[in-house]
């Protein structure tokens, strides 16, 4: 036995539950110095693993059998919280006062204290136990500076002021880091966080000043900076980006199939730089379609390991917001030499396709390749050539026969999807126009015409296709899979839709793609589709990357992966480097077992990078839509109620700009939340408001900071009565009037929410005094621990005098 299996067997089967260290070193024979160090190590392990503690005394005894599970924590701002165990199953619900003062995205132990019941449809129940690792480790925000007075009385120079709402703790700021000037914004790290003598504050010193309040751009900046996307790169990746030639040598033109003679260009938006994907295609002589996908042989440049490739990894994805890019690879590299710039020689790696009339790919080449395309295109100039435009069609005559077989081709390949079920959901995407400063100046919705859905068709068909190529060689590969919807979410939706008169023909057990298409088809063009587009596709999984093979649900495709856009995300480029080292050929066992290793990190840091991505981008455009609706204070508007919840209702305008209108603002009755229908239904009036249906509203706040929009509601022609609804009625000497401000629960459910959020239930009066009650206990201070700023888990602790005394004052 080992030293840990002589520990756990001896404190098993004796007969005292509790012993001192020095009774068990001299029981197992190792109280001699060399032994004893290694003894009581292990000890320290044990303990970190809960297999044994060390009781009040002193003493070692075995953990009472607890159990424990391990997950990452998601908080709610609100001061609750859902621990991920794994992606295939429930969160676990962990109460307000449960979550040891645990931060978003730290990893924790748990333990259960209510099982979830499907049959009631509630969730799990737990508290956390202890933080395992912390995931915040900085935090970006204004600094908030304090007077000469402040600063001697607490020994604190400030705190930061962070956008992060998910941070319910205020950041008090020691002299130990960088001091700026007062409103600055600024990175610090943290070197205390909160526990149970100091449960509302934390503690770091400034590292870095990322720039001035009211610099052009400063607001974008901070919302990056805050999630650790920065655009600087490294040194040495720049200088690795630097030694790379802007020009193709002929000596790495040997070996690779040459397309140069092919009709081939790029399509994208006029504004875009990294041209990463150009195609050609043209009619065969027995009647099929060839279609050529050609994309940048990113893999070439970026080898594997080297500073470039640990910096294209770290960053995961390019991050697209408002009025710039933070790239996942330096410029030099993305706009220039993998850049597929018109009439240039430029290496590939293509995927040429023959396509039956009816879209099927009955042959397949992925090789090496180079290409010199001929044009480079927009989308609004191929739009107008696929409309017969003249002037364009003239300008672009070489490529004009091109065009018109890819537009013969699109239809094929997007019936083909169609047929075997893939779901197209109509979604809206707000595009923000700013100016020089980066002030929101317009916003309005992104259109999709006929070239942007070709370019689409295109590259899903070579992504599926070299997907197949891979599984069908059962060859290690990263695919990028879209899980069937969970059963109880769809049975929502299906519930959901049932309110607005429209049947989904299928049930939540036998999921069926083509009866979800049908019900989209069905819908097309009623009142509702919109919104009841957007609740399917909330019903959906997320689509995520994977090393295990579980389809496209959404496309209905078997084998799925990303393989088009190698200059803005790692997974693609990972699938080039993929098709070079194994894709053809004998391949070396190791080799094989090198990649079975490597992938699923890659598949998981990938996914949790492209989520943060798509959360730095709703975080800029909410901003953005606030600050551009702050212009807009007093107006009128009519829009569609987006979503209704027992707080109230969010409503849509046209533009894409949604605001809430609180419950506690629809004056002169009680409106009661049901759940089942999405809907808010007046008590005395019977007035409904429900998902989908138009109101005027008013624009009476919008916050940049919190990126939050307040509307009020106004009674219009667009009003709805419940028909169902008794109108109640009050003898008039008891009637009394409604100051709009109670929030009434119909169903257990909801009262019980009501009570764990503490939400206020009566007056104005009684909100008041909660808050002046709530205000008196936060403390102003941080706990300071012993050591110096040089050890990163240390705090310095002088001063902690000030902040003592300040606490009273605070």
């Amino acid at each position: 036995m080992n030293i840990r299996e002589l520990i756990m067997d001896y404190l098993q089967n004796s007969s005292k539950t509790a012993l001192s260290v020095e009774e068990l070193a001299i029981a197992l024979h190792l109280n001699k110095s060399g032994d004893f160090k290694l003894f009581v190590k292990t000890l320290a392990s044990l303990e970190s693993e809960h297999l044994l503690h060390f009781t009040s005394k002193g003493k070692v005894e075995l953990e009472e059998a607890k159990a424990l599970i391990n997950g990452i924590f998601r908080a709610n701002a609100a001061g609750f919280g859902f621990v991920t165990i794994d992606v295939d199953e429930p969160d676990v619900f962990i109460g307000k006062g449960q979550t040891a003062f645990a931060l978003d995205g730290d990893e924790v132990f748990i333990e259960l204290d209510k099982n979830a019941n499907l049959l009631k449809g509630s969730a799990a129940e737990g508290h956390i136990v202890e933080i395992v690792r912390h995931e915040l480790h900085q935090i970006v925000g204004t600094y908030v500076a304090f007077d000469e007075k402040e600063k001697q009385d607490t020994g604190l120079i400030g705190y930061v002021k962070s956008r992060n709402k998910k941070i319910p703790y205020r950041v008090y700021l020691t002299d130990e880091g960088l001091i700026p000037e007062n409103k600055a914004i600024i990175r610090a790290e943290i070197t205390h966080y909160p526990d149970a003598e100091f449960p509302q504050s934390m503690q770091g010193v400034i590292t870095e000043i990322v720039g001035q309040l009211g610099d052009t751009g400063i607001d974008v900046l901070e919302v990056l900076a805050s999630m650790d996307i920065v655009s600087e790169f490294p040194a040495d990746v720049l200088a690795q980006a630097e030694s790379i030639p802007a020009e193709v040598p002929e000596s790495e033109i040997v070996g690779r199939v040459d397309y140069r003679e092919e009709i081939t260009f790029t399509i994208d938006g006029a504004d875009a730089k990294d041209l990463d994907d150009a195609v050609h295609a043209k009619r065969l002589e027995n009647g099929n379609f060839e279609l050529g996908v050609h994309i940048a042989d990113v893999s070439h440049y970026v080898t594997e390991n080297s500073p470039l490739d640990k910096e294209a990894f770290e960053r995961g994805t390019s991050v697209y917001v408002t009025d710039r890019v933070v790239p996942m690879l330096p410029e030099r590299l993305s706009n220039g030499i993998c850049s597929l710039n018109p009439r240039v020689n430029r290496l590939t790696q293509s995927c040429v396709m023959e396509i039956t009339p009816d879209g099927q790919v009955i042959n397949y080449q992925i090789s090496q390749s180079i290409i010199k395309t001929s044009e480079r295109m927009t989308y609004d100039e191929v739009n107008l050539m696929i409309a017969g435009d003249k002037e364009t069609l003239k300008k672009y005559a070489d490529i004009a026969p091109s065009v018109e077989i890819m537009t013969d081709l699109h239809h094929i390949l997007e019936n083909m999807r169609k047929k075997r079920g893939a779901i197209d959901f109509e979604t809206v995407e707000a595009k923000i126009i700013v100016d020089e400063k980066g002030l929101p100046v317009e916003i309005k919705k992104r259109s999709r015409g006929v070239a942007e859905r070709m370019i689409e068709s295109f590259m899903l068909e070579a992504n599926e296709t070299v997907a197949t190529h891979f599984e069908t060689h059962g060859l290690p590969f990263i695919y990028r899979i879209h899980e069937q919807p969970k059963a109880d979410r769809l049975q929502r939706f299906i519930d959901f839709a049932a309110t607005f008169g429209m049947q989904v023909d299928t049930t939540a057990g036998t999921i069926n793609q083509k009866a979800l298409q049908d019900f989209l088809r069905k819908v097309k063009g009623q009142p509702g589709e919109m919104v009841l587009s957007t609740m399917l596709l909330r019903s959906m999984q997320q689509a995520r990357y994977s090393e295990n093979n579980a389809g496209h649900f959404g496309l209905a495709a078997e084998n799925y992966t990303h393989f088009t856009s190698p200059i803005r995300r790692y997974p693609d480029l990972l699938v080039h480097r993929l098709i070079r080292e194994i894709g053809f050929g004998k391949i070396d066992d190791k080799l094989l077992q090198k990649w079975e290793d490597k992938i699923p990190e890659i598949a998981e840091h990938s996914s949790h990078r492209e989520r943060r991505a798509v959360d730095a981008e709703r975080e800029v455009e909410k901003m953005k839509k606030a600050e551009f609706m702050e212009e807009h204070i007093g107006e009128h508007f009519e829009g569609v109620i987006s979503s209704v919840t027992r707080f109230g209702m969010f409503v849509e305008l046209p533009n894409t700009i949604e605001g809430l209108i609180h419950i506690s603002t629809l004056k002169g009755d009680y409106f009661n939340y049901h759940e089942r229908m999405l809907a808010l239904v007046g008590e005395r009036t019977g007035q409904i408001f429900k998902i989908g249906q138009l109101i005027k509203i008013e624009v009476v706040k919008a916050d940049k900071m919190t990126g939050e929009i307040d509307f009020a509601y106004l009674p219009s022609e667009f009003d709805t009565i419940d028909k169902n609804v008794k109108i109640k009625k009050k003898p008039e000497n008891k009637r009394k009037k409604s100051t709009g401000k109670a929030l009434r629960v119909k169903n257990v459910a909801d009262k019980k929410a009501v009570s764990k959020s503490k939400t206020p239930v009566s007056t104005d009066k009684t909100v008041s005094e909660n808050k002046k009650k709530k205000a008196k206990k936060k403390p102003f201070y941080t706990k300071a621990a012993k050591g110096k700023f040089t050890d990163k888990k240390a705090v310095s602790g002088r001063f902690a005098e000030g902040r003592k005394k300040a606490h009273k004052k605070y």
